[in-house]
């Protein structure tokens, strides 16, 4: 087994149990912040209106009975048992089970899918290619979901919800969290002061917790995970404390024989106070969206023998301690900190605050993931992404995103001030995300892992029936808060769908007018045109076939490169795309033609690489597709066919059999010259190192070199030196700078979308990310208009 397989492996299969450990410690300040701050706010929350706590323990033990078997059912047995299975290829998320979906069956709506991106070993390598019998009831749901493009839609939107809801639950986390801990300031100071201080406190550590974003999830890890380790071991210890000093019976409470008769009691009051206890559970959601950050068993070791006993002991705690203290009224009495005993409230102060800014970091990261998801699938617009780990891919940083949620943070924590109203939208953003996940898990169950129908209804019955009652229960708080996860959920989509439309839209009409190959057949190897040397890229969506903007371009300008190359970066339904499986290659008409086609192919948590590794991979790519070409394109123009086969060529490191890289030093008075005199711009003649400031002076620059081989044929050799020369000329990048707009004769909804909606999305987006740094001298932009 070579190098590159075994680093491509599934990481869970190749960590060492040291490995693992260190990966479940981060885990416990990015993943588990949030869920392990609930005890700040569930009982506050669930008591504040809707029940009232009697002389008796009926209603104690009746929220204690829901929170345990909430937390017991849902974090525990769905997603730390069931749903962190459905990995892809080492990755979770909402998108991670829609990829899923659209490997297994045809139900991608990406305009540019091809065959040839079915042999990806990604597709096959996720452990679920299992035969199926193509008589089951699997089989015909499958056929029914490729055969209806509505159905196709609707699976879509599903995972287009969860992601919003996700990127609410980013908004709404970070603000309960904080509040609720700044909250136990109220038990030090008076009522009126305690006002005065506690939302300008709050909006501080909101900026600074935003401000910190930059440095990486890596960073952020080691930092906040002893914040959550003594906050997780000093909240178990003070609820077990509680427990006996208070009430050891309290044990008596996890019989669900208390949950009903809670709910025969309090009747619609404990009905609508589901929507607090909800809140036990917050964060839920982050061990999944986060598993590309971390590995399966670290998420699972952690939660299993750490964060559940510690918050089962925090919560027991805090009933043992309310069931000995009735008259507490529904305000801040009964919140966390009254249940801490007086001499440790100021130090558990300190540390609650430290972790509710923990809290807020798990969200923050998964909303991160899930957007770099989506717009690598083309349902967000492109925004930059910064990778804050050179060796841990999946740690990213998006800047917009991240100024975003913070002003959308700081307005809920301002307009609110209140951390009933916040818990009554975080609920319902944090459940919404759970039903849509049991609703795409269930269809993974039979498609993917092709278990039975009965397991998959079981699976959608039993755990959407628990998280359809709390989505009513929080449904019903719509003018109480809970009406904010659905105005920024409703934003969100309107933009991914617009996005995704549009997009879908222009692929379209690129498809439907790109240029004849006849065309170009007609023209010649000259093409009619002046051919210069160097290197012409153009940039273009189309998997196959010439763009229009090629023809719209050598109509008005009637001069081109010696080497023409249309390149597509595409993203693929899978998380990683193999650096040997990265290319494709071919050829666009006859061989003299010089023309190619390459496709660069890349997984949506995949590392786009910079320009000038970027530049030098694809040149390799070429070299390789020209040295290992078979003859069978020796052949005339008139047995040429529209769709030539491609080539997979992987990246290259520094050589291939054909080209090789040297470096040598030059000086600055002479770096900007080549062998015949001839002025030449240095960054396109060469690619330079990244030097030092310091070293002013001396340069180095790498040239691509043919070396003398026996194994390469006199026609390769010929075009090999060919396209050294015009890589050594200089590279033209040809950019399509389209302008979309609604066809007449179209419906006013669709003019809007088009014509403002996707039109305003485009315009404030980022281009390719391998295009971003590219000199200005040296791209070209052809502006054109569909009629969409």
């Amino acid at each position: 087994m070579d190098i590159e397989s075994i680093m491509y492996k599934n990481p869970i299969k190749e960590e060492s149990w040291k490995t693992v450990l260190t990966l479940a410690y981060q885990s416990l300040g990015v993943v588990y912040g949030d869920l392990s701050t609930s005890p700040l706010f569930v009982y506050k929350s669930t008591f504040a209106e809707d029940i009232q706590h009697s002389d008796t323990n009926e209603e104690i033990y009746g929220v204690l009975s829901f929170v345990f078997w909430t937390l017991t059912l849902v974090p525990l047995f769905k997603y730390v048992f069931i749903v962190l299975r459905a990995d892809d290829n080492g990755e979770g998320g909402t998108f991670a089970l829609y990829s899923l979906l659209c490997r297994h069956a045809r139900v991608s709506l990406l305009p540019d899918t091809q065959l040839a991106d079915e042999d990806l070993i990604e597709y096959t390598s996720d452990g679920y290619s299992v035969p199926v019998n193509k008589n089951n009831v699997g089989s015909g749901l499958k056929k029914l979901l490729e055969k209806h493009r509505f159905l196709k839609k609707v699976l879509l939107v599903l995972a287009l919800i969860g992601t919003c809801m996700v990127i609410g639950d980013g908004v709404l986390s970070p603000a309960i969290s904080v509040f609720s801990a700044v909250s136990g300031l109220e038990l030090s100071m008076s009522k009126e002061h305690h006002r005065s201080m506690e939302l300008p406190v709050a909006c501080i550590i909101l900026l600074l917790l935003f401000s910190l974003q930059h440095y990486g999830t890596h960073r952020v890890g080691f930092i906040f995970a002893p914040v959550v380790l003594i906050w997780l071991l000093s909240i178990g210890a003070i609820g077990l404390y509680n427990i006996f000093h208070w009430n050891p019976h309290v044990y008596e409470a996890l019989s669900p024989y208390y949950m009903f008769k809670f709910l025969k009691k309090t009747q619609m009051g404990g009905w609508k106070s589901l929507g607090g206890i909800l809140l036990c559970i917050t964060g839920s959601e982050a061990m999944y969206a986060d598993l590309g950050h971390f590995s399966q068993l670290s998420i699972q070791i952690a939660f299993t023998f750490l964060v559940y006993p510690s918050l089962i002991l925090a919560y027991m705690g805090q009933a043992a301690y309310l069931s000995q203290h009735h008259n507490l009224n529904s305000d801040y009495q009964i919140g966390f900190y009254v249940s801490v005993p007086v001499q440790l409230r100021w130090p558990v102060l300190v540390i609650a605050i430290l972790q509710a800014v923990v809290g807020s970091q798990a969200i923050i990261t998964g909303t991160f993931s899930i957007i770099k998801q989506c717009s690598s699938l083309g349902c967000f617009p492109k925004v930059k992404i910064v990778h804050t780990s050179s060796k841990i891919h999946g740690q990213i940083y998006i800047p917009e995103i991240n100024w975003t949620l913070m002003l959308l943070c700081l307005a809920i924590t301002i307009g609110f001030r209140d951390t009933k109203r916040m818990g009554n939208a975080a609920g319902l953003a944090v459940i919404t995300v759970m039903l849509m996940t049991t609703c795409l898990m269930s269809l993974v169950i039979i498609l993917c892992w092709h278990k039975s129908v009965l397991l998959a209804i079981c699976f959608l019955v039993f755990f959407g029936s628990i998280e359809a009652l709390y989505f009513c229960a929080s449904l019903i708080k719509f003018l109480e808060g809970a009406w904010v996860p659905i105005a920024l959920s409703f934003i969100f989509l309107v933009v991914m769908y617009v996005w995704h439309y549009g997009t879908v839209k222009k692929y379209e009409f690129d498809v439907q007018n790109k240029v004849s190959i006849n065309w170009l057949l007609g023209l010649g190897p000259s093409l009619g045109i002046v051919r210069v040397k160097g290197i012409g890229l153009v940039h273009t969506e189309l998997v196959s076939g010439i763009p229009s903007i090629f023809s719209h371009f050598v109509t008005n300008l009637p001069a081109f490169h010696e080497i023409l190359i249309f390149l597509c970066v595409k993203s693929v339904p899978v998380p990683h795309v193999r650096p040997e499986e990265r290319f494709l290659v071919g050829r666009v008409g006859p061989k003299e033609y010089r023309i190619y086609r390459c496709i660069a192919r890349y997984g949506y948590r995949d590392f786009h690489k910079d320009d000038v590794e970027f530049e030098r991979d694809l040149f390799c790519s070429i070299a390789e597709f020209i040295r290992s070409e078979t003859p069978k394109y020796e052949l005339g123009q008139s047995h040429f066919q529209e769709d030539t086969k491609m080539t997979v060529v992987g990246t290259s490191s520094a050589s291939v059999d054909c080209v090789r890289m040297s470096e040598e030093e030059n000086d600055d008075h002479d770096g900007n010259h080549d062998h015949d005199g001839n002025h030449q711009n240095e960054w396109s003649s060469e690619l330079m190192e990244v030097a030092k400031k310091s070293q002013k002076k001396v340069k180095k620059r790498v040239r691509f070199v043919l070396p003398d081989s026996p194994q390469v044929n006199l026609d390769a050799r010929e075009e090999l030196h060919e396209l050294t020369e015009a890589k050594e000329a200089g590279m033209a990048f040809i950019m399509g700078n389209c302008y979309v707009r609604a066809k007449s004769g179209s419906s006013w909804i669709k003019r809007v979308v088009i014509n403002y909606g996707y039109d305003f999305l485009r315009r404030n987006s980022r281009g390719p990310s391998y295009a971003l740094n590219i000199p200005h001298a040296s791209t070209l932009e052809v502006a054109m208009i569909y009629h969409v």
